[in-house]
C-alpha cells in the first residue's frame, strides 16, 4: 500500500519505539528518512495531482500558440534546415513556465512540479529504450550487416519488378525488429543502386518501401515509436500486437499491387559490388535478439519496465565491444599497399589502425540525437498542455462526442499531417475508456496513417532526404489515393477478423 502523509506518520511512530541497540536506531532511520522524502511525493504523483482547467485562460491560449508555432518550424524543417528538436525543446520549457505560473497564482505550488516529473519519467523510459536499440542498429551497421544485405540484393540480377516486391517485402519483415526508419533507409539505398537513372522506378519503389515499413512497424512494439509507447503504457500486451498482422499486411499489399503495374519487368544495368562482414557481426545480431527477448520477458513475466531488459542487453553489447576492441589490438588488419608518397602512406595506415579499433561509444554517438531530443520536446509540450486541461477537453470532443471508432480513424488522418508521435502521446495521456479492439485500432491507424503523405512518418521524411529530388512530397501525393484504399481496407479487415475484441 502506498504511504500517504498519515500512514507515514504512523510508521515513524513505530520507529521511535524500536530498541536502542548500538547502531540499530541509525540504521533503521535511514530508510525512514528516505521514505519521508520520497514516498509521499510518489503517492501524490500517482493519484493526488489536482489538475485545473486553464483552457479559456490567456495563459492556456499562449501555451497553445507557442506549441503551434514550434510545430510550424518542425513541418518546415526541410525548407529551413532547422533541426526539429530545437523549436520543440524551447517550446517545452516555455509551456512549463506558463504552467508553473498559472498554478502558483491559483495557490497550488506542487502540481506543476509533480506533473513535469511524471512526464520526465515517461520520456526517460522511452529515451533509454531507443538509445539501446539505436546503438545495436548502429553496431550492426558498423559490422557490415546491412551492407552485406544491400550488396546481396544489388548483385542478384533481379528484374526491376522483382526488386520492387523484394524490397517491399523485406521492409515489411525487417521493420518490426529494426524499426521502420532504419529499414526504409536501407531498402531505399538498394532501389537507388539498382534503379540508377531510372527515376520513375526509384520513386515508385520508395513509395512502396515507406508504406511497407510503416505497415510492418504497426504490428510490433519495436517497429514504431507509437507502438512502443502503447506497449510501455501497458494498454496492449506484447503478443496482442500480432492481431494486427493481417490488417497491416492488407495495408501494404493493396497499394503495392496497384503500384506494381507501373514497374516494368526490364533488367537493370549490371552492378558488381562487394561487402565483407566484420568479425562478430552475427554475434551482435544474436545479442540484439537476446536483448529484445529480455525486454519482453521483463515486461511480461517480471512486470518490470521493458527498458530494463534493453539496457541490460546494451551492457552485454558493451562487454562484447570490449572483447572486439582487445581482439583488434592482437589481430590488426593488414596495412594497405604502400604508396609512393611516404606521408600519405603513414596517414592511411593510421586511419586503418583507428578503424580496426572497435569502440562501442562511436555507435552511441551515431544515435539519432535530434530525434531523441525531439521526443523530449514533444512529450513535455503535450504534457504541459494536458496539465492546462487541453487533453481532457480533446478527449471529450473526440472520444465523447465523435465516438471511439471515428476518433481513432481520425487519429490516423491527423498523423499523416502532424506526425504520429504527438498524436499518439496525446491519446495515451487522455487515456479514454475503450475496449481492446479500439486500442488495437488506434495503434493500427497511428502506425499506418502516416503513409498517406510523405511527411507523415519518419520513414517518409528520411527517404525524401536520401532520394532528394526523386522521391518528393508531390510524387507520393500522386499515389495517396491508392494508399488511402489500403488504409480503409486495413481498418475493415481489423473489424472483420478481430471482432471478438470489441465489446459491442
Amino acid at each position: 500500500m502506498p504511504l500517504t502523509g498519515s500512514t507515514l506518520g504512523r510508521e515513524n511512530t513505530g520507529i521511535n519505539n524500536m530498541k536502542h541497540t548500538p547502531g540499530g536506531r541509525s540504521l533503521a532511520l535511514w530508510p525512514a528518512l528516505l521514505a519521508t522524502l520520497l514516498l509521499p511525493e510518489r503517492a501524490f504523483a500517482a493519484g493526488e495531482i489536482q489538475l485545473q482547467n486553464f483552457t479559456t485562460h490567456w495563459a492556456g491560449w499562449l501555451a497553445v500558440g507557442i506549441f503551434v508555432t514550434a510545430y510550424g518550424f518542425v513541418i518546415a524543417e526541410e525548407a529551413l534546415h532547422l533541426r526539429k528538436s530545437k523549436p520543440t525543446m524551447v517550446a517545452a520549457g516555455l509551456i512549463w513556465v506558463i504552467v508553473a505560473l498559472v498554478y502558483s497564482a491559483s495557490g497550488d505550488t506542487h502540481t506543476a512540479e509533480l506533473a513535469v516529473k511524471h512526464n520526465l519519467e515517461e520520456f526517460g523510459e522511452l529515451f533509454l529504450f531507443l538509445l539501446a536499440a539505436m546503438t545495436y542498429i548502429n553496431t550492426m551497421d558498423e559490422r557490415g550487416v546491412f551492407d552485406a544485405l544491400r550488396v546481396w540484393l544489388v548483385t542478384r540480377g533481379f528484374s526491376l519488378r522483382t526488386i520492387f516486391w523484394v524490397t517491399g517485402l523485406l521492409a515489411f519483415v525487417i521493420s518490426p525488429i529494426a524499426d521502420n526508419l532504419t529499414t526504409a533507409l536501407l531498402m531505399a539505398t538498394v532501389v537507388m543502386a539498382v534503379g540508377g537513372s531510372n527515376h520513375k522506378f526509384v520513386a515508385i519503389a520508395c513509395i512502396n518501401i515507406v508504406v511497407a515499413a510503416n505497415a510492418g512497424g504497426a504490428f510490433s512494439p519495436f517497429g514504431d515509436i507509437t507502438t512502443l509507447m502503447v506497449w510501455q503504457k501497458g494498454v496492449v500486451q506484447f503478443q496482442e500486437f500480432f492481431a494486427l498482422l493481417v490488417p497491416s499486411t492488407v495495408n501494404w499489399l493493396l497499394p503495392a499491387t496497384i503500384l506494381s503495374f507501373t514497374v516494368p519487368r526490364m533488367q537493370p544495368d549490371p552492378c558488381s559490388e562487394e561487402a565483407q562482414l566484420q568479425h562478430g557481426a552475427w554475434v551482435v545480431v544474436g545479442l540484439f535478439i537476446l536483448t529484445i527477448a529480455m525486454a519482453v520477458s521483463a515486461h511480461n513475466f517480471l512486470h518490470l519496465p521493458p527498458v530494463l531488459g534493453m539496457m541490460t542487453g546494451l551492457g552485454f553489447l558493451k562487454l562484447y565491444g570490449y572483447y572486439l576492441k582487445r581482439r583488434s589490438q592482437f589481430y590488426p588488419e593488414a596495412p594497405t599497399e604502400s604508396l609512393t608518397d611516404n606521408a600519405l602512406e603513414l596517414e592511411n595506415n593510421t586511419t586503418s589502425s583507428e578503424q580496426t579499433q572497435f569502440n562501442i561509444f562511436k555507435s552511441l554517438e551515431r544515435a539519432e540525437w535530434d530525434t531523441l531530443m525531439f521526443f523530449y520536446g514533444i512529450i513535455l509540450s503535450v504534457g504541459g498542455l494536458g496539465t492546462l486541461g487541453y487533453l481532457a477537453v480533446g478527449s471529450q470532443l473526440m472520444y465523447g462526442d465523435l465516438g471511439p471508432t471515428t476518433a481513432n480513424i481520425l487519429v490516423g488522418l491527423l498523423s499523416a499531417v502532424i506526425d504520429n508521435i504527438p498524436v499518439m502521446f496525446a491519446v495515451l495521456a487522455m487515456n479514454p475508456h475503450m475496449d481492446h479492439g479500439q486500442w488495437l485500432l488506434v495503434t493500427l491507424t497511428a502506425g499506418v496513417g502516416g503513409s498517406l503523405l510523405s511527411i507523415g512518418s519518419a520513414a517518409g521524411v528520411a527517404v525524401m532526404g536520401q532520394a532528394r529530388g526523386i522521391y518528393t512530397f508531390f510524387t507520393h501525393l500522386k499515389w495517396s489515393w491508392a494508399i488511402a484504399l489500403g488504409y480503409i481496407a486495413s481498418i475493415w479487415v481489423h473489424f472483420l477478423i478481430n471482432s471478438s475484441k470489441f465489446s459491442g
